[in-house]
């Protein structure tokens, strides 16, 4: 078997807390690091780097294989998470350490990195001048553990970081999620709740008293998500569980829309909104999952070899 032929992209874009999550964990993408690049002092400290004083901006280094992942689709991506007009910082970070740049580690990348700039500057997304630097890597020094994977060890400050920085808001303005061709195939209740957050009334839908035996799967991809096993009446009028059927399916992230912080629960390959998560729940970890039907198909054990399910006839032995 062929061994992967990684290679590495280097870009900065503001605040690195915020330009790890969408690369990290896409297919191809084998690391990603939060550190400094671009200044003149080995191995600056966080502190010494956002006071300007070395120079360095703060930047992310992806590990990637391109046979999988191209860097053209990484430059793509790349852009969705800046405001590549902003000359001075990004949102409301200002100074040198928050500017945006592309370091490219090849000539090849350099090409790939200025042709994906003037598509976007002849785009029209945009009515002011792209900014945004491209520059021959220079030395890369990974940021202090606390940094690293900050999204994830810290959801709760990165989740008000996003919100109260304003990217968050920019790229949705900017970047918006195209979810047209889900308007065919949900109905009007599932687009609302699975791709505007909502909400459907307890006890007038569609699963909350289920009692048959099967799983859980999205209403948008199909990826399993809930098996009736671990569902229960927690008289909420909402379907609930005591955890997802693989801890992989689902993605959780603070929700701060409402007067009280809650976590929201999403599907990680379709990003659904599905509903929230709990610590009343019954089960060992002390969770209940709870969980909107309008964004879930149920399917009964008897139909899992012909719904393309049959490997999670194993947990219904004897079914």
């Amino acid at each position: 078997m062929t061994q992967p032929q990684y290679q590495k992209a280097t870009f900065a874009g503001g605040c690195f807390w915020c330009m790890v999550s969408p690369f990290d964990e896409q297919e191809g993408i084998q690391e990603v690091v939060s550190g400094y690049i671009g200044g003149d002092k080995k191995n600056p400290s966080y502190k010494e780097v956002v006071s300007g004083v070395t120079g360095h901006r703060e930047a992310v280094q992806i590990t990637f294989d391109p046979d999988i992942f191209p860097f053209e689709k990484l430059l793509e991506l790349y852009w969705q998470q800046i405001d590549p007009t902003d000359a001075e910082g990004q949102f409301s970070d200002k100074g040198i350490a928050y500017t945006t740049a592309i370091y490219y580690h090849s000539e090849e990348q350099r090409r790939k990195a200025e042709k994906s700039k003037e598509e976007l500057a002849g785009s029209g997304r945009f009515n002011k001048s792209i900014v945004t630097e491209i520059l021959p890597a220079q030395p890369f020094y990974p940021a202090e553990e606390y940094h690293q994977d900050f999204y994830k060890k810290n959801n709760f400050r990165y989740e008000l970081y996003q919100r109260g920085s304003g990217r968050r808001d920019f790229l949705k303005k900017y970047w918006p999620k195209d979810t047209s061709h889900l308007r065919e195939k949900l109905t009007p209740l599932q687009y609302y709740v699975t791709q505007e957050n909502g909400t459907e009334p307890p006890f007038e839908n569609e699963y909350w008293d289920n009692k048959r035996d099967g799983i859980y799967v999205d209403i948008v991809s199909g990826e399993p998500l809930f098996t009736s096993k671990d569902q229960y009446d927690s008289g909420c009028g909402w379907p609930s569980f005591t955890k997802p059927v693989m801890s992989a399916s689902v993605k959780e992230k603070y929700d701060l829309s409402h007067r009280s912080t809650r976590v929201e629960v999403r599907s990680r390959e379709a990003d659904s909104h599905l509903g929230h998560v709990f610590e009343d729940g019954p089960g060992k970890n002390g969770l209940r999952y709870c969980i909107n039907s309008a964004a879930l198909r149920f399917i009964p054990v008897e139909n899992f070899e012909k719904e393309g399910y049959g490997d999670f006839k194993i947990l219904f032995p004897g079914k």
